[in-house]
């Protein structure tokens, strides 16, 4: 069974951050994990995980930006076409406050979701995928779930839900499916920690551990 990882970074990350503060402070050390080995503790037997997709947009400031960078180094570094980042774009949308009318703006996320839903369709139009999980609590990602289930009936969808995240939405959409919480999966988060500094397989290129995330 060919199985592909579908990641909403925003939600996956934030869901990460509340958790530090809301379940224990390990949970900093969580930001720095080998994708695919986490992906590989959920499989099953005849399963394999053929790609881990995260979706995001760089952002904006610039010491966030470095940080995400490095972690996609070296999940590339480890996992090279085994693991995709597939990017949005922030814009400003214009606000009004209600109280005094003063406008300004503020940068929105865009794409995310159209991301993830273009790709999840487009590998099961393809043929390139038996098992989808999508990593998310947003329930923009009903329809495309909802179109797979209506089109491509063999495909098999898991739900997973970002530590702090939750949707009602998506869990009845999975008519019934164990839902699963990540949460609730700790110890397959501390197995998937890399080390402090990762290394292509022949040495020659490296990315190392923000110390923030230390």
């Amino acid at each position: 069974m060919r199985t592909i990882y579908y990641i909403d970074g925003f939600n996956f990350y934030y869901g990460l951050k509340k958790s530090i503060n809301q379940i224990h402070p390990e949970w900093r050390a969580f930001y720095w994990i080998d994708f695919l080995k986490f992906a590989n503790q959920f499989a099953l037997p005849g399963e394999t995980i053929e790609k881990v997709k995260y979706f995001t947009s760089p952002p904006l400031n610039s010491g966030k930006k470095s940080r995400q960078s490095a972690l996609f180094k070296a999940n590339d570094l480890i996992n090279k076409d085994r693991f995709e980042v597939i990017r949005g774009k922030y814009y400003d949308k214009e606000i009004v406050c209600s109280n005094c009318a003063t406008k300004f703006t503020k940068p929105e996320e865009k794409r995310t979701d159209v991301n993830i839903s273009v790709n999840m369709v487009g590998d099961c139009a393809l043929g390139l995928v038996d098992k989808i999980v999508l990593i998310s609590a947003d329930s923009d990602l009903v329809p495309p779930i909802e179109f797979i289930k209506k089109h491509f009936p063999n495909i098999d969808i898991k739900i997973f839900f970002p530590p702090g995240n939750f949707s009602y939405d998506l869990k009845d959409v999975a008519k019934g499916k164990k839902v699963v919480r990540l949460e609730q999966n700790n110890f397959r988060f501390r197995n998937s920690i890399m080390p402090d500094e990762v290394f292509n397989h022949d040495k020659t290129d490296s990315a190392k551990i923000p110390p923030e995330w230390k």
